[in-house]
């Protein structure tokens, strides 16, 4: 597990009392619950209350929680979407209620039409449209979309326009004052455009002018004793209302950015990076630095970009920041190149865009607030664990390593395993295996220089694809071997074959299978058993040993076995059912001798000769 010092008691105790969402973790670190809450404090803590009756699911969930983290937001409305496009985005094991395929209704502007109209909508399309949303209330949006024909008188007909333009007589909405009627060109379209860009502004999050529009007329209708008119306006101002509590979890425009902001002491700061893909926050990240007194979160931000995009695979087409940066320009430009496309850096300073770096700046001084000290020794088993590889190597900026381990039965299916870490932690959607298909038998040399030399010729191909995401794109600033000099020469020979530069270490055990030291340039550099890069070593070696036996077992089945007693010559189908039969499973079969093997219906001696040979 990677949260050792993760004390759940002590951090039950830090929740806020806001809304939010919290992401349950089991030991080895895996999302396996997101929910929301209109009280993180309570709500999460009721998991750890051993007097209340959960259900057999929760219970049993509870006992695999290894720790926790949330995200706080304005309102439980945002909670919902974000609680959703967490389970979306992990498949957490313990969720149910919101893995199907629900939609949300948006508000659609057809800006793409001469004379716009302003409709509920279940889809997100390219079309030119605008979208606003999603939100959770359909009626909401119903009611919103009544008051934007109230006051601003937009149609809502399907007529085609202009080129249906007096063919048919007005509708009831005209008659009504609920529209302005451009089907009988009593609104020329330029007239009609400057309300659809009232109505815009509005969808946008300018609601200050509604509101106290709304309000005087409610007034003035009471006043006047009109008072079902002020009942109908006092309805409509609570739609509005509803409507006002923002989705700034979810982005219209389907874009990739992250979104950073920065909360800071005298001595130590934050900076939250929230991850947007395909319009859906789907995820975060926090990160702590320590800085000199006085330096401001400008100085801050622009010196964590720097630093965390260097290393990063994948650069968004935007970021957006929640203070200016000195070298906004330089920084855009660098970016581009890094990434091959046009990167922005922008400042929101209105509306939804504004709303959500607001809300990233409150989750920084949240975690700064309450998790200064944890985030601290986080930082040492981490980047700091890191740094001291980097140190103990002479090399400069190690962000990526990638770790390999083969794993096999006598020889007999033979896989190999990539394990990814980037700043010290586990990247595990990174993580690759490989079926050996070249290499016969126990040769671990063999096996390995496959493995590296497909990942590597495949990582080249993507890179002359320009395939950005592309399984194997991003290469490690320094790769890992389960193993000594041997192994490390296999890794130097292939990367010497493909013309590429990387440094290349083994991680060396002693006797007893423990992590002794690391082999690096024809030398054996020994490691501090106390230090963080000891520990950090030791969890990489670890974790490329459980992923390769991990994919070995599922090799290892009931038909894998057979596949492998059928490479025995002389052993047919029948032979191999009966085998089987007796035996159950192949290591019973390695342990009979041939006496015994001879003994099983249909075999013979020489038959029991070939399968002790070959299993010995």
């Amino acid at each position: 597990m990677e949260n050792t010092n993760f004390d759940i008691q002590e951090e039950l105790k830090k929740l806020p009392a806001r809304p939010g969402v919290y992401i349950m973790h089991d030991e080895k670190d895996h999302i396996i619950y997101v929910g929301k809450a209109i009280s993180l404090k309570n709500r999460v803590r009721q998991y750890f209350q051993s007097s209340r009756n959960k259900g057999v699911k929760i219970e049993q969930m509870v006992t695999h929680i290894r720790r926790f983290e949330y995200i706080v937001t304005d309102s439980e409305l945002e909670a919902l979407v974000l609680e959703c496009n967490l389970i979306k985005e992990h498949h957490p094991k313990y969720n149910t209620m919101l893995m199907d395929d629900k939609t949300y209704p948006f508000i659609k502007v057809t800006t793409n039409e001469p004379f716009p109209r302003v409709m509920l909508s279940r889809k997100m399309k390219k079309d030119k449209a605008r979208y606003f949303g999603p939100y959770t209330s359909a009626q909401a949006v119903r009611d919103t979309i009544d008051l934007i024909h109230k006051l601003y008188h937009v149609r809502s007909c399907n007529r085609s326009l202009p080129r249906d333009i007096g063919k048919e007589r007005p509708c009831l909405n005209y008659h009504i004052k609920q529209c302005d009627a451009p089907c009988q060109g009593y609104i020329s379209q330029e007239e009609y455009r400057k309300s659809i860009d009232e109505v815009i502004r509005f969808l946008n999050g300018n609601y200050d002018g509604i509101l106290k529009e709304l309000e005087e007329k409610m007034n003035a209708a009471s006043e006047a004793l009109e008072f079902e008119r002020a009942i109908e306006y006092r309805e409509l101002l609570n739609s509005v209302k509803k409507v006002a509590q923002k989705q700034k979890i979810t982005d219209s425009s389907g874009e990739d950015r992250d979104v950073l902001a920065v909360a800071s002491g005298e001595e130590d700061a934050v900076v939250q990076v929230f991850f947007i893909r395909g319009g859906r926050l789907i995820g975060r990240d926090h990160f702590y630095l320590r800085i000199s007194k006085g330096d401001t979160p400008s100085e801050i931000l622009d010196s964590f970009i720097k630093q965390y995009y260097a290393g990063t695979p994948y650069i968004p087409g935007e970021l957006m920041l929640q203070e200016e940066v000195e070298d906004r320009e330089l920084l855009e430009t660098w970016l581009t190149s890094k990434k091959g496309q046009k990167v922005s850096l922008r400042i929101p300073k209105k509306g939804t865009k504004e709303k959500l770096v607001e809300l990233a700046a409150e989750n920084a001084r949240l975690v700064l607030s309450k998790d200064k000290e944890r985030l601290k020794r986080e930082e040492g088993r981490t980047i700091g664990a890191v740094k001291e590889i980097a140190a103990l190597l002479d090399l400069g900026e190690v962000t990526r390593m990638e770790a390999y381990d083969i794993s096999n039965t006598n020889g007999f299916e033979s896989v190999g395993s990539m394990i990814v870490y980037e700043r010290g932690k586990p990247k595990r959607n990174d993580y690759r295996k490989f079926k050996i298909r070249g290499i016969k038998g126990a040769d671990d040399y063999g096996s390995m220089r496959e493995v590296l030399t497909r990942r590597f010729t495949h990582g080249l191909r993507e890179r002359e694809e320009n395939a950005e995401l592309g399984k194997f794109t991003v290469f490690p600033d320094l790769i890992l071997m389960d193993g000594g000099k041997g192994q490390v020469n296999v890794a130097l020979q292939v990367l010497d074959e493909l013309h590429l530069d990387i440094p290349v270490c083994g991680m060396v055990k002693d006797d007893h299978h423990r992590t002794r030291g690391l082999y690096y340039q024809n030398v054996e550099i020994p490691i501090d058993r106390s230090s963080e890069a000891f520990r950090l070593i030791t969890r990489i070696q670890d974790e490329a040993h459980r992923f390769a036996i991990e994919y070995h077992r599922q090799l290892r089945s009931k038909g894998q076995v057979h596949s492998i007693l059928d490479d025995i010559e002389g052993i047919g189908p029948a032979r191999r059912k009966a085998l089987m039969r007796h035996y159950l499973s192949l290591d019973a079969v390695r342990e009979a001798s041939v006496e015994e093997l001879a003994k099983i219906p249909s075999m013979n001696e020489k038959a029991a000769e070939s399968v002790y040979k070959f299993l010995h």
